[in-house]
């Protein structure tokens, strides 16, 4: 059985978090490269994660602040997959991705760092791509900034249509 060990994330956690939502806030600025966004939808937008498990790292986000599933409508629910599935095929022809995690941490004790905005993350994987270093050295190697990978994946998300 493979792990995904992510020992760094536990400064992460348990960091006390600024006041808002960090998605609402992201999702209300102008400015996507300072914000990490790749794409904005109708009901949902795309976003790099600040603290990835790996290069590439994506979450999508509904526009609505809500933990819950239940509480999206039929059309953000859609969005979102149909958002899902063309930020993996981006990751493949871009970064040359050989799988993904994909999912969602629901709840405090599922792992949710920010479990009041519901976001599923996308974690693209390559043959090889863990090591010692994480596990014996609790440092993770990221080996591009986050700036110069959205550099490289923002002009493919351009590319995306809108969810039918």
């Amino acid at each position: 059985m493979d792990k995904l060990w992510a020992p760094w994330r536990i400064d992460y956690i348990r960091t006390p978090k600024e006041d808002g939502c960090v998605f609402c806030a992201k999702s209300e600025s102008g400015d996507d490269r300072e914000n990490l966004v790749l794409f904005r939808g109708d009901n949902s937008f795309i976003l790099m994660n600040l603290y990835p498990y790996s290069n590439g790292h994506l979450m999508i986000a509904p526009y609505q602040h809500t933990s819950k599933t239940l509480d999206l409508s039929r059309e953000t629910n859609l969005e979102m997959i149909h958002m899902v599935n063309q930020s993996m095929e981006i990751l493949k022809i871009t970064m040359k991705a050989e799988g993904f995690n994909f999912g969602a941490n629901l709840g405090k004790v599922a792992g949710a760092g920010i479990e009041e905005h519901l976001h599923y993350h996308v974690v693209p994987r390559w043959t090889g791509d863990t090591n010692f270093m994480p596990i014996l050295g609790h440092t993770k190697v990221i080996v591009e900034g986050l700036q110069e990978t959205w550099d490289i994946l923002e002009p493919n998300f351009n590319k995306i249509q809108k969810s039918p």
